[in-house]
């Protein structure tokens, strides 16, 4: 488990990148986020990839990156809220990854993204319904994928030694 990969995954919002970067520097592990590598592969934003290319284009881009990482160890994965939504994404970082759910409820989500605008899926009138009906679609195949699931409603230190007991380096 020592070198495994550790993915943190949940819906948006729910504090992958924030906990990823005191897990990484609790662990002394690298900190990657795979909507910032498919950034840097295509050369341009999430919002402008989805403009020009469209979803499928992009949950490709997607898949690679997640194949790339699962060959490399001891990495703190911030995975994309939909990555883990796609099976093929799941079978891959399996590999060699433990999978940890930062589980946030709907409500904390909406507080926390109202004033975003970087998100495609939540450019709507209505950000609390689109949130609710995306977080309904995916609940349960998040809890399907995860290896662990932690309460993502805590301060970040918190919630990052709750995964670090889970996966047994604490």
């Amino acid at each position: 488990m020592m070198n495994r990969n550790i993915v943190l995954f949940g819906f948006m919002g729910c504090g992958k990148s924030t906990v990823g970067a005191e897990l990484a520097s609790n662990t002394r592990r690298e900190l990657v986020d795979t909507d910032s590598l498919v950034e840097q592969s295509e050369g341009m934003s999430i919002s402008e990839i989805f403009a020009r290319h469209g979803e499928q284009y992009f949950r490709d881009r997607e898949h690679d990156i997640c194949r790339q990482l699962a060959d490399r160890e001891r990495l703190i994965i911030s995975a994309g809220g939909g990555a883990l939504t796609f099976r093929r994404n799941i079978d891959a970082l399996r590999r060699g990854c433990e999978l940890v759910l930062i589980d946030v409820p709907p409500q904390v989500i909406y507080q926390r993204l109202r004033f975003d605008t970087t998100r495609p899926l939540l450019q709507c009138e209505d950000k609390m319904a689109a949130i609710r009906d995306l977080y309904a679609r995916r609940d349960a195949i998040y809890r399907e994928a995860a290896d662990y699931t932690v309460n993502g409603d805590q301060p970040r230190g918190f919630v990052a030694l709750d995964i670090m007991k889970a996966v047994g380096i604490l």
